[in-house]
């Protein structure tokens, strides 16, 4: 087997045929679909299992109605730290884009 210096085997190469990285340059993720912070969901969790709170960040992800109880919950609950995140996590449930992404799911 003959080794071919990588600048020369870039010169053989057909300029007009797109590359996998010319190909990865044009995807474009949708714009209604947003992750949820994983380590804020986590963080979420945690806090209200810290008040006897069991909730599912599964149910959390998959049931906006579920997750929006929870977020009410959490601010009935005396603890300044589980408000900030709740509300924060409130924002990406809140999201018109996320509540249609839901929708078309169902």
């Amino acid at each position: 087997m003959t080794h071919v210096p990588l600048a020369d085997a870039a010169a053989e190469t057909d300029p007009q045929e797109p590359t996998s990285l010319d190909a990865s340059d044009e995807f474009e993720l949708p714009t209604a679909n947003r992750y949820c912070p994983t380590q804020l969901l986590g963080s979420f969790t945690l806090l209200m299992a810290g008040h006897g709170r069991c909730v599912s960040s599964a149910m959390m992800l998959g049931d906006r109605e579920y997750a929006m109880w929870q977020l009410a919950r959490a601010q009935t609950l005396p603890d300044e730290a589980l408000h900030v995140v709740a509300q924060r996590l409130f924002a990406y449930f809140d999201d018109p884009r996320v509540r249609a992404a839901h929708r078309t799911s169902v």
